[in-house]
């Protein structure tokens, strides 16, 4: 009996060193990752691509029309896409190429979202649960196995919210029992419903109307928080009961402000493009609220829709109009710029930038303060006519980069 229970943990062993060595894959399973903040956990990938990049695994057509990211779990794959008049959400099998496995209309196209039609909700999956948000606001809850829709609300009739110019863009969040979001508004400019039912637990009823910005879940101090960009400034809100806590307007654009705020500690930074920039606020108790008192303000960071990555106290991110820019996360100060790599979004794993120009190449690039090195760069196939918006993905050492109606898949495995 001894020797069996030796055997086994020494084969247990053995399996947890290979997975240590070779890197554990992931699931994608919403925006911007587990964590929501661009960060791929995974390791044993490429270091350099080659001159025409890694690897390409597959490609599959049939997507549809939009801005729609990847996520994925296990095999399967989900996204959104205008087609045949509706929009849908798709779920797809990359173990096979990308084959589609189910579609689930969500309703009716019925924007063109500001001349950049198609949704822009990445998916949140949760267990036998999918969790999406139309462009013009049509939140709908799906059985993660086919499709089938179990409660659906629209965030204008229901919750009093005002479709944005170029459309709802956010991607739900999933926190324990409840779905977070932001229909915007007088009465519901952040909400929480039941996940189970969509019934509405509570609205926060703060005035701002929604903009492209997705929400996120932030501990400051005891202090359970969800924060988001909004039209008119980056909020805060108690998770308990959706009370104001603090607001924070100086990174808003009276444009479009789009990219996720970032937390660390008791410190947030959002941004904007259009001249804007972004600022680095530190959440400090006030005897029964909180205030947000800025640590500075900078327009190096000026980040439209790419998204930054926070790593090691080094901020990372594109500035208007195509400045890869690294800051330190608590001063502000300039480490590095580059301009080669265009107006990128940003993906971070296994000591690299996944950086994807939205009119051009996609590139790799190490993630050190120390200076801009590049370590692959190559154009992708079938590249459409759009501006590439969806955010790359890696999962199971697979990058998956969406381009409207193409799906494409490359493999990022350092095979040494």
């Amino acid at each position: 009996m001894r020797k069996s229970a030796s055997i086994v943990i020494g084969l247990i062993g053995i399996a947890l060193t290979l997975c240590s060595s070779l890197g554990l894959a992931e699931d994608w399973p919403a925006w911007r990752g587990p964590d929501r903040d661009g960060m791929c956990r995974e390791k044993g990938l490429l270091k350099q691509w080659p001159a025409d990049g890694p690897k390409l695994l597959w490609k599959t057509k049939g997507l549809g029309e939009g801005f729609s990211g990847p996520a994925i779990v296990g095999n399967i794959l989900y996204t959104m896409g205008d087609r045949d008049g509706k929009e849908w959400v798709l779920a797809l099998d990359v173990s096979q190429g990308g084959k589609e496995l189910w579609a689930s209309a969500v309703g009716p196209i019925r924007s063109n979202g500001g001349g950049h039609p198609g949704p822009r909700s990445t998916p949140t999956t949760d267990g036998n649960r999918l969790y999406t948000l139309g462009i013009n606001g049509d939140l709908v809850c799906m059985d993660i196995k086919d499709g089938r829709i179990l409660w659906q609300h629209d965030f204008v009739k229901d919750f009093g919210g005002a479709i944005p110019h170029w459309g709802y863009a956010e991607s739900v969040l999933v926190d324990g029992p409840w779905v977070v979001c932001t229909p915007g508004g007088p009465k519901n400019t952040i909400a929480a419903l039941t996940k189970t039912t969509g019934k509405l637990v509570w609205g926060s009823p703060v005035g701002d109307p929604a903009e492209y910005s997705s929400v996120i879940k932030v501990m400051i101090g005891t202090s359970k928080q969800y924060v988001n960009l909004t039209k008119k400034g980056v909020i805060g809100v108690a998770a308990k009961d959706g009370r104001f806590l603090w607001r924070y307007d100086a990174p808003a654009s009276k444009t479009a402000n789009v990219a996720t705020c970032i937390w660390s500690g008791n410190t947030v930074f959002g941004a904007s493009g259009y001249g804007t920039g972004g600022g680095l606020v530190s959440i400090e108790r006030s005897g029964n609220g909180f205030d947000a008192k800025q640590i500075y303000f900078t327009k190096k960071m000026q980040n439209h829709h790419g998204g930054m990555i926070l790593l090691d106290g080094a901020l990372y991110g594109c500035s208007n109009p195509s400045i890869l820019t690294c800051l330190d996360y608590q001063t502000g100060e300039e480490k590095w710029t580059d301009r080669s790599s265009g107006k990128c979004s940003l993906l971070y794993a296994d000591g690299m930038l996944y950086c994807r120009d939205e009119n051009g190449p996609i590139s790799l690039v190490e993630a050190t303060p120390t200076g801009f090195n590049l370590k692959g760069r190559f154009n992708q196939p079938d590249r459409s006519d759009k501006n590439s918006w969806p955010h790359l993905v890696i999962a199971g050492g697979v990058m998956y980069v969406r381009d409207q109606d193409v799906l494409l898949a490359y493999d990022v495995r350092d095979a040494k």
